[in-house]
């Protein structure tokens, strides 16, 4: 995976995009007295590092000192309970990783996602951000209505005004989003799962859901202060859901070359079951960064969305969050986001050459990654851009092959990934064997 100069430069004028709030709905339910209205944050050009995505950050969280009366009178409301991608969703359009969504997309929003890659306002957005629900559970729910948003456990996370309710013809937002109705796809079956209505409308965040990770989860603000601190004028944002090995590391480390620091920003919130553990991720991620980086230049945060292998369509949605947590670059390898062989390996950076820069467009720029592999010849991390030896010189292992080495006890090659991570991953195989399960094959980039 090596550093492709040949970043988009379709830059085009457009004047600045807006919230993607939706039409205007009747007034909701009155709040309690003193509750503020959690709007976006002053212009993002006072902000470091690149711009909010729309221009503002938005922040939907109810200030600490307005909680529990927020929460009695939240507890009096209709109950809406929201699954783990709802949830999930809830946290970072409270937060501002998802701006300028101030809440779920109405109908005019989620129909221009589907079909035009843009909000209603024209700002580029690639993934419906919505609340399902059982269509008969929005039936009995009003336009103008104030709800509780609820945990499966019944705790309360978020306030709900009710703008619009819709159906959803899933077979066709499958088709428009992860381009495939096969269920065999995880992305498509778990919109089956989900409910065939929508309730859209703006957010205020009353509680985060639960996470054994909160410590290590830093919200756009937050990073953003950091950047300031550390001077960064570039930030170069990584986005992974796999533990970290040579690969990841030979391309993170050819960015650094080039710009002031990194964000390395791997995704903990719902995946795959197959997928490697977050907790055991987490792990192989601080043993690189101790032994490998210079600590001075990289800021590791836990990005707590929920995975959606949308291919295309979620590379672009990950840069954006990270344009949001002020990254000024992002690093697109082959297949990002994909999964099997839904995609092909270069449909991401199309997709990225294709949209608009600036203005209601990106202002985040991508950086495109071939796949990287230790060569014996070379002495060092290549690519097929940089290395004339033949792939029997080439050290690169698939996640199939990766998942057999560990289930048979035999570490993984240090030219693949250093022995630290090594050591981590086949702890965790012989604890997962012990169990009569296996916790998921580790991929070897992307």
């Amino acid at each position: 995976m090596t550093l492709d100069p040949r970043t988009p430069d379709t830059a085009r004028n457009a004047s600045p995009g807006t919230d993607g709030g939706g039409s205007p709905a009747p007034a909701p339910a009155p709040a309690p007295a003193g509750t503020g209205s959690s709007e976006p944050s002053p212009a993002g050009s006072a902000l470091p590092g690149a711009p909010p995505h729309g221009g503002r950050l938005v922040d939907r969280l109810v200030p600490a000192d307005q909680r529990d009366e927020m929460l009695r009178w939240a507890a009096g409301l209709r109950r809406v309970v929201v699954d783990a991608q709802a949830a999930a969703d809830l946290e970072l359009i409270a937060v501002g990783a998802y701006s300028p969504l101030t809440g779920f997309m109405d109908r005019d929003d989620y129909e221009s996602v589907l079909e035009s890659l843009t909000l209603d306002s024209g700002l580029t957005w690639t993934l419906p951000v919505t609340l399902n629900v059982d269509p008969e559970e929005a039936r009995q729910v009003r336009e103008g209505e104030t709800v509780a948003l609820a945990a499966p456990d019944g705790t309360l996370l978020a306030l709900l005004d009710v703008e619009d309710r819709f159906r959803i013809n899933k077979g066709r937002e499958a088709a428009k989003v992860y381009g495939t109705q096969d269920p065999g796809h995880p992305g498509v079956h778990a919109l089956y799962r989900r409910g065939g209505a929508a309730l859209g409308g703006p957010v205020r965040l009353l509680q985060r859901p639960p996470s054994v990770h909160r410590s290590r989860i830093l919200d756009p603000a937050a990073v953003r202060a950091e950047i300031q601190r550390r001077g960064w004028r570039t930030v170069v944002g990584f986005q992974t859901r796999n533990p970290l090995h040579r690969a990841h590391e030979y391309l993170q480390k050819c960015a650094l070359e080039l710009y002031d620091g990194l964000l390395l920003h791997p995704l903990v919130g719902p995946t795959k079951d197959d997928d490697v553990p977050a907790g055991v991720r987490i792990d192989t991620y601080d043993a690189v960064l101790a032994g490998y980086y210079p600590g001075e230049r990289v800021v590791l945060s836990l990005f707590p969305a929920a995975m959606r292998y949308a291919g295309p369509r979620e590379a672009v949605f990950h840069a954006i969050c990270r344009q949001n947590y002020g990254c000024t670059h992002f690093i697109v390898g082959r297949s990002h986001a994909g999964v099997g062989d839904f995609y092909g390996p270069y449909d991401a950076w199309r997709l990225f050459e294709q949209l608009p820069r600036g203005g209601r467009g990106l202002a985040v720029e991508p950086l495109f990654f071939e796949d990287a592999f230790y060569c014996r010849a070379c002495g060092g991390m290549a690519t097929a851009r940089t290395c004339p030896h033949p792939e029997n010189l080439r050290v690169s292992l698939s996640g199939t092959e990766v998942r057999r080495m560990l289930a048979a006890g035999r570490p993984l090659p240090p030219e693949f990934t250093r022995p630290e991570v090594g050591t981590i991953l086949l702890e965790h195989a012989r604890a997962a064997a012990a169990r009569g399960g296996w916790g998921g094959p580790p991929a070897p980039a992307g």
